[in-house]
């Protein structure tokens, strides 16, 4: 393995030791980049897709994979310190450490919220050097829904706001703080904001929905 594939941007050497899962989704991200990011012939990009279609095939052979199934509320049940590391599960789209399309923050508790970092790059661009906005808004319900995390309840999103108010740059590293600002039965009002040094960028609003089984289950005081 080359150099360059050496270290994900998490941090952690993704070495044909490491996790296999971790290490084909780190693969599949890098390899969406570089195809985005740099000139090709057409023999080079028919000698990688004959490649890339071989391996699925492969995978289709293999037997059906679905997530494990546990009680709603019992993996959210967390006690994290100031600054931890908040855990999400390996295939969450724009989190986890082997989905294809996670944009690999590096998300960390900050009081009743989160901190994350993060670089967009080559294949999140909409607009020419801006990433996409769905991206961004992606981006977002992962990082609101790892305060969950921190809060210890369980909840799906039920409305998601973003107003964008400037360019979001790619190979920049920006940072994300998302945190609960209020709780009224169920109902979870949460608010975020991603920033490029002192500039924020984007701003959001959401509404999370707890379960009843959670709700009932739920030691979280919001006061």
């Amino acid at each position: 393995m080359s150099d360059h594939l050496a270290r994900s941007r998490f941090g952690k050497v993704i070495s044909p030791s490491s996790d296999a899962r971790e290490r084909l989704g780190f693969a599949l991200r890098q390899f969406g980049h570089d195809v985005v990011g740099h000139s090709a012939d057409d023999t080079l990009l028919d000698d990688l897709a004959d490649a890339l279609i071989a391996g699925s095939e492969g995978l289709r052979a293999a037997a059906p994979r679905s997530r494990d199934v546990t009680g709603f509320h019992e993996h959210w049940n967390s006690d994290l310190a100031e600054g931890a590391p908040v855990p999400s599960y390996e295939d969450r789209p724009f989190t986890g450490v082997s989905s294809q399309w996670s944009i690999e923050p590096d998300v960390r508790r900050e009081g009743n919220g989160v901190r994350a970092t993060m670089t967009f790059r080559a294949a999140h661009e909409g607009a020419p050097a801006r990433c996409h906005g769905g991206i961004v808004a992606g981006m977002f319900d992962d990082v609101l829904g790892s305060v969950l995390g921190v809060i210890g309840v369980g909840a799906f999103t039920g409305e998601l706001s973003v107003r964008y108010e400037a360019a979001v740059p790619l190979h920049r590293e920006l940072v994300c703080r998302c945190r609960l600002d209020r709780a009224d039965g169920r109902k979870l009002f949460l608010s975020g904001d991603l920033s490029d040094g002192d500039q924020v960028l984007c701003r959001t609003t959401a509404i999370f929905i707890q379960p009843r089984t959670a709700a009932t289950q739920s030691t979280f005081d919001p006061n």
